[in-house]
């Protein structure tokens, strides 16, 4: 009854036929896959498309209570990922000082 329903909720939303016939699952077997994760880890940035043919990299450390924000710019995914981890890396030995100042006060 159950699968009857949702059927006929995919045919007026959707307006996609239902297979004739629904496998019935196992409990030992699963179709699972694994998906890329939405969130980075904290601390490396975020890396997003702008166009088909540009990719932007921010990096944006709080210190003393601001933001400090930086972006980069590249062609590919994989070319914005290098500069945003040498842009990291600058930024990182950049506010060292600044941020063992603020422990030792």
């Amino acid at each position: 009854m159950r699968q009857k329903a949702a059927d006929c909720i995919d045919r007026g939303i959707a307006g996609a036929e239902p297979s004739s016939k629904h496998a019935e699952s196992k409990p030992g077997s699963s179709t699972f896959q694994a998906v890329k994760g939405k969130y980075r880890k904290p601390g490396t940035g975020c890396v997003t498309q702008i166009n088909d043919h540009l990719w932007e990299g921010r990096y944006s450390p709080k210190v003393n209570g601001k933001r400090i924000a930086r972006n980069i710019y590249a062609a590919t995914e994989e070319e914005c990922e290098e500069k945003l981890a040498e842009l990291i890396a600058a930024m990182k030995k950049e506010l060292a000082p600044l941020r063992a100042g603020r422990k030792a006060g």
